[in-house]
């Protein structure tokens, strides 16, 4: 199947309105597979070159269809990210929802939701939009990934493994559709997300400490890091296991010529200085697509930066429905079909050639809830980052535990250095505070070591990215460039037992902060 030649206006700011045919028949609507780790990092797949950890369903996908090489959630946490999917909105532009644990607005519809009012049969297993709660304007639930297949489990290969039989789950979803109806079914796997069997990559995976080729340098390399990475290989295989799975399900059903398989992730791995952070490896992210049917020249990498809030759009059009029809709120985002449509690899739309990134509060433990706002651009290979409260401590308060990162052998490590001779710039660059702007040659920094922000030889290019940043960011209407940033930390933290939490710890209460280790609490550092 061909499509229709389009009109695609690559908006460079300000929302986007598509103009889209409804295709002619409702057989040629493809089914959508939509699956998501949880929290792993852009070079961490086969096809990336990545040797130490085994991704041969990402690697399928990616041989057959598109491999994307610049592809950014604008938001490196679970449930935002996840928010700018299903909206095709940016985070700041989704009030609330561009908090992590908040209350979903209701006035934000999701591409599911539409698909299913338009002749989709729609379904999700495990995590979809989380954590949070979500309500419809009444008060009822609202199912934002769509409806819930849950009954399989099977015995986890680890006690950090969740039970859940994700492709066992995608089977009944595929035995309960109706006939004749296209599907779009959302594999929100739980793994690599803590915790981990520490361990388990040696003893359940067959793998080496020596088996990685490199540990990022804002982490000491020792046999404790490079054990918790081979466990995080692990659990993104176990991700991949599920995967191919499923496509030899659909393979066997004779329905894989026309599904479009999406595989990435919702945010980088979590380790600090990445997952909950604004750089490289927090929001550049793997992604994999394919669809036999209807990508042209399969086989090809792309270097066009793509965003998270790119795939509603996609999805919408090519279900044939009006983006202005939807009842989703304006999308800044562009379908990905002119890439899908072309026969070229590396740069296929130069308009292609930026993705905006930021941050609000993720997790509590700062002084009234308050969040760390960030906002960014990533141009030409380089990132450009603007921290808004840099009084602020960029992952938590140290006497809180550093809440804004997952407890972890490597955190523990980090946060041991310390105040060490020689080694304090590890604890430095993970958790101390940061200067109001950042920039980096990621091209060849990937892990970001070297600020290029105050640099005279690079003034006139760190101009022109803050310049661009701003101007879009204020033609979206974000409260932090209109003046009223504020309103992101009043939004209360959806989960009650953890609201407050600065306030209530500090006055003695004893709070339990389940993805932190008790040893994680220190005492902030002399300013």
């Amino acid at each position: 199947m061909r499509r229709s030649t389009r009109l695609l206006v690559p908006l460079l700011i300000g929302p986007v309105f598509y103009l889209w045919p409804c295709l002619s028949k409702a057989g040629e609507r493809p089914n959508i597979l939509f699956c998501i780790a949880d929290d792993a990092s852009f070079p961490h797949m086969g096809a990336y070159g990545c040797r130490w950890v085994k991704t041969p369903g990402f690697d399928q996908v990616a041989r057959q269809g598109l491999l994307f090489n610049n592809a950014y959630t604008p938001n490196a946490k679970c449930a935002p990210s996840r928010a700018s999917i299903l909206t095709g909105r940016n985070s700041w532009q989704l009030k609330e929802a561009c908090n992590h644990w908040c209350f979903f607005p209701a006035e934000f519809k999701t591409y599911p939701e539409v698909l299913a009012e338009h002749g989709y049969f729609v379904g999700k297993t495990a995590k979809g939009w989380a954590p949070g709660i979500a309500r419809d304007v009444k008060g009822g639930p609202r199912q934002l990934a769509g409806n819930p297949f849950e009954l399989r489990t099977i015995p986890p290969p680890t006690k950090g493994i969740s039970n859940t039989d994700y492709a066992g789950n995608f089977r009944d979803f595929l035995q309960a559709l109706p006939d004749g109806k296209p599907w779009c079914f959302w594999y929100g796997c739980r793994e690599p997300h803590r915790i981990y069997e520490y361990g388990s990559g040696v003893a359940k995976g067959g793998k080496q400490p020596s088996d990685i080729d490199q540990v990022p340098p804002f982490w000491p390399d020792n046999p404790v890091v490079r054990n918790d990475m081979l466990d995080y290989a692990y659990e993104l295989e176990h991700f991949d296991r599920h995967l191919m799975t499923m496509l030899s399900l659909l393979k066997e059903r004779g329905e894989l010529e026309n599904t479009l398989v999406v595989v990435t992730a919702d945010n980088g791995m979590p380790f600090p200085r990445i997952k909950g952070q604004e750089y490289e490896w927090s929001n550049h992210l793997p992604l994999a697509i394919m669809w036999p049917r209807g990508i042209q020249s399969p086989g090809r990498t792309i270097d066009d930066y793509v965003s998270f809030i790119d795939f509603a759009p996609t999805f919408l059009e090519l279900a044939g429905v009006k983006w202005r029809e939807s009842g989703m709120q304006p999308s800044p985002g562009r379908s990905l079909t002119d890439l899908f449509d072309s026969d070229q690899s590396g740069i296929v739309n130069p308009a292609r050639d930026h993705v905006l990134i930021g941050k609000e509060r993720h997790d509590v433990g700062r002084p009234h809830d308050w969040g760390y706002p960030i906002r960014g651009i990533v141009q030409g290979g380089m990132l450009y980052l603007h921290n808004f409260e840099r009084s602020r401590w960029p992952a938590g308060n140290p006497e809180t535990g550093y809440l804004n990162c997952d407890g972890s052998p490597t955190k523990t490590v980090v946060l041991r250095t310390r105040g060490k001779p020689g080694e304090e710039n590890y604890w430095e660059l993970s958790f101390g505070k940061r200067p109001r702007e950042e920039m980096f040659h990621v091209a060849s920094d990937p892990a970001c070591l070297v600020n290029l922000a105050d640099k005279v030889e690079y003034q006139g290019q760190k101009e022109t990215l803050k310049r661009r940043l701003f101007a879009e960011l204020t033609s979206q209407d974000d409260p932090r460039l209109l003046g009223h940033g504020e309103i992101f930390d009043k939004y209360p933290y959806a989960d009650e037992t953890g609201r407050n939490f600065y306030q209530r710890y500090m006055k003695g209460e004893k709070l339990p902060a389940g993805w932190v280790n008790r040893t994680d609490f220190q005492q902030p550092a002399p300013e």
